[in-house]
């Protein structure tokens, strides 16, 4: 079962100092009955009521019931307390792995998939932050990095408008190139894509760094969203290359688009039967850590990379808040001094 608490702690042992309040407040309780019993030791009541005045009967409680919350707050700060919290996200490179396979001309989201994707993807580049730069990689057959990282919007435009047609459907080589595009000098192998033998390395060539894992999910300086309407029909397993994602802890998005039932469509004198490979779009997102999306029509698209924008921009994590809990302790030991001072010209 899941913990249910607005707040974790990182030091949940620490708590046990909490134990100490409910002791100070019967010390406090102790002291003020303490105190009436040598105020009755004067001939006169009425003037011991009159020094003390009627409005100090509650201000004189105040200060020391203001330093109580400031001590359960400082104690909290010690076992260092972590809420989920929404921050601004910091993600530097965003990659847009596009289908542009033949089946992207079906009309069944109109005016076509192609259009439709087009402009969805062109309304989510202009919604991220300038410090966001993007990249554009489209895959059919093979997998093509048509625009580098960059800041500039208008570049990611022409790029995205210059989509060409083709045939095949290469979802792995798409994953593949999106992480050699973020990782250029990796070494990541791309003889799969470009149907070259990877060549062996030259006695000039710097030997490839090594490769350690790291937890699906972790890397927070980019992510890969993929748009495709088919199943992958040549190149990589899309799972091994969502496996090499994984490894380098980027999250990537899938987006289906078009028919789940599958249909036939004719390109170039082609006659094709495409279906939507959901599951494998799925495995692809839940084994990165991230999210996959179905857009049956250009306005569910629209919306699917408006979520993406809110999500790649602002972003929910546990943080940990010792520092404000401990600074809104100093604050009630300042207001608290304050008032006393105020009051009974001292701090007691």
């Amino acid at each position: 079962m899941k913990n249910q608490l607005p707040f974790n702690f990182i030091w949940p042992e620490m708590l046990w100092l909490l134990v100490a309040l409910p002791l100070l407040v019967l010390l406090y309780v102790w002291l003020m009955r303490r105190r009436k019993k040598v105020a009755l030791r004067y001939a006169s009541l009425a003037l011991v009521k009159q020094a003390m005045g009627r409005s100090s009967a509650w201000r004189r409680h105040v200060p020391p019931a203001l330093m109580l919350l400031a001590l359960a707050a400082l104690l909290l700060a010690v076992a260092r307390p972590t809420a989920v919290i929404s921050l601004p996200s910091q993600q530097e490179t965003i990659v847009l792995a596009m289908d542009v396979s033949g089946s992207m001309r079906a009309a069944d989201v109109q005016p076509n998939r192609l259009v439709a994707s087009q402009e969805a993807a062109k309304a989510f580049v202009a919604e991220l932050p300038r410090s966001v730069r993007v990249a554009v990689v489209q895959f059919a057959g093979t997998a093509a990095v048509v625009q580098p990282p960059t800041h500039s919007r208008e570049d990611v435009y022409a790029a995205i408008d210059r989509f060409q047609l083709q045939r095949g459907t290469a979802t792995g080589s798409g994953i593949v190139l999106s992480l050699a595009t973020l990782f250029p000098d990796a070494g990541i192998d791309l003889s799969q894509i470009t149907g070259q033998r990877a060549m062996p390395p030259g006695p000039n060539d710097k030997p490839r760094p090594e490769f350690t894992p790291v937890e699906p999910g972790s890397y927070g300086s980019a992510a890969i969203i993929m748009l495709t309407d088919g199943q992958r029909t040549t190149g990589p397993d899309p799972l091994e290359a969502a496996k090499m994602a994984a490894d380098r802890g980027v999250r990537v998005y899938t987006v289906g688009i078009g028919t789940k039932e599958g249909e036939t469509i004719g390109f170039e004198g082609w006659s094709m039967r495409v279906r939507l490979d959901e599951d494998a779009l799925k495995a692809v997102a839940q084994m990165t850590r991230a999210d996959y999306f179905y857009a049956g029509t250009a306005e569910d698209l629209k919306k699917v990379y408006q979520g993406l924008s809110t999500r790649l921009v602002v972003e929910r994590k546990e943080t940990e808040i010792s520092g404000l809990v401990a600074a809104l302790g100093a604050l009630l030991v300042v207001l608290s001094a304050a008032l006393s001072v105020a009051w009974f010209g001292r701090v007691a």
